[in-house]
């Protein structure tokens, strides 16, 4: 998979330190969407704090700015957030996907509670550019620097072509899988066939309310089936919430895209798991792929 090709999707960074540097970003990309013609109202997706700036500033004009929180848009895991995306501009979004977006993490919650969260979002931000390449959507990504920290944001600019370290997201989200998934403990459960009930048995044991163990059961069973054929028996460990299952495919997935594409309705697969779990990596080999679910 290549990206050298020029797409319709204009993916942008913005980095600012102060609420000056915030509306100095935000106010002329907003002034872009209302005078794009033919587009429906900018959206203006940021910390409820910044969006009061925004409102202040705008004046009259902020009427015709669509302002969400934040902490409303961004209620999950980095796969949400694409399939947040996805459903709001098939809803709003003007022919072909026109629409300016104004998008700020909340790198102060979840998207920067540790490193591996932070990984996640990276690799989001990363796979935005193939997963919306068709869409002509304007989107001006937000970085405060008072609450995503240098590491995060030069990880970032490596995701946006805009910047001058941007890098092709096939390449980058093979470097974020480089560093191996840590050994399974010695009493991991072995499961020869990882079907729903059985999942479900044993994570309602390991405490799992039994409408999470339900659907943590059905992410095991959707991703053995887009796995099919299994290598070796299916591995179970961890306590409530974090309860761990580990699948063996006797093929590669060879897609840095599995999983972030909503899939045919009576397949779910992978979709499924990253939609349900709080984290699905996913590591091909020379021998096939080993994919790991962890629910929360």
């Amino acid at each position: 998979m290549t990206t050298g090709q020029r797409t319709a999707f204009d993916h942008r960074m913005a980095v600012f330190g102060t609420d000056d540097g915030f509306l100095a970003a935000a106010l002329p990309f907003l002034g872009e969407g209302l005078a794009a013609p033919g587009e429906p109202p900018p959206v203006a997706i940021a910390d409820p704090r910044n969006l009061d700036l925004l409102r202040d500033a705008l004046g009259a004009d902020a009427k015709d700015v669509t302002c969400i929180a934040h902490t409303d848009w961004y209620t999950g895991s980095a796969a949400n957030a694409v399939a947040q995306a996805a459903s709001y501009l098939t809803a709003h979004a003007g022919p072909g996907g026109r629409i300016h977006l104004l998008m700020e993490p909340v790198w102060s919650g979840r998207a920067g509670r540790s490193a591996r969260e932070t990984t996640e979002w990276i690799r989001y931000e990363a796979l935005a550019n193939l997963l919306f390449a068709p869409m002509a959507t304007t989107a001006l990504c937000a970085y405060d620097t008072r609450t995503a920290g240098p590491a995060v944001v030069a990880a970032a600019r490596r995701a946006h072509p805009d910047t001058d370290v941007y890098q092709d997201p096939v390449r980058l989200t093979a470097e974020l899988d480089v560093v191996p998934l840590p050994l399974p403990p010695d009493g991991a459960h072995p499961m020869a066939e990882p079907h729903a009930a059985a999942v479900r048995a044993w994570a309602e044991a390991r405490g799992l309310p039994a409408a999470d163990a339900e659907l943590f059961a059905t992410a095991v069973a959707e991703t053995a089936a887009a796995l099919a054929p299994l290598d070796g028996d299916t591995l179970l460990w961890g306590e409530a919430p974090a309860c761990v299952c580990e699948l063996r495919s006797a093929h590669r997935l060879d897609d840095p895209l599995a999983g972030f594409v909503p899939p045919p309705v009576d397949s779910p697969g992978l979709w499924y798991a990253r939609q349900v779990c709080a984290y699905v990596d996913v590591r091909d080999d020379t021998a096939g792929a080993t994919v790991r679910l962890q629910y929360a």
